[in-house]
């Protein structure tokens, strides 16, 4: 996997991946940016989520569970000084569908947690408290 990063001005950047998508980073006004993307922090969390919540559909659908729609609520908190490492990350998923079975949502969610989702089992091997919770929503 590559990635590049060119930095544009004040605190903006243009990162592009490997597959050759672009994303915008920048900073908030008041350290040098103009907050026209986002934070190259949120930007960790964004993966983490899309990295989770991919797993849990995946699973879910291999199970032949009914999954109209799945979110991600990812909420973090960081050290106080430099690094300001995340220090702690919750995981709320809320899956939408039809006669879905509960055992079959926490399996996907700790199968995720604990297996398939680079992006969080790294994130714990680096001392990050990661915690998960789930919420079924049944569909008419």
């Amino acid at each position: 996997m590559k990635a590049r990063i060119q930095w544009v001005d004040g605190a903006m950047f243009l990162g592009e991946s490997g597959s050759g998508h672009v994303v915008v980073m920048d900073g908030p006004p008041e350290n040098g940016g103009r907050n026209l993307g986002v934070r190259p922090m949120e930007m960790l969390l964004l993966g983490l989520g899309g990295c989770s919540n991919f797993d849990v559909v995946s699973i879910l659908k291999k199970s032949r569970q009914a999954v109209d729609s799945c979110e991600a609520f990812v909420e973090a908190e960081r050290a106080s000084e430099d690094p300001k490492v995340f220090t702690r990350i919750h995981l709320r998923f809320v899956v939408k569908g039809r006669g879905l079975k509960e055992a079959q949502v926490k399996r996907a969610v700790e199968l995720s947690a604990e297996k398939y989702c680079s992006a969080s089992i790294m994130l714990g091997r680096a001392g990050v408290e990661i915690t998960h919770a789930y919420e079924i929503v049944e569909l008419d």
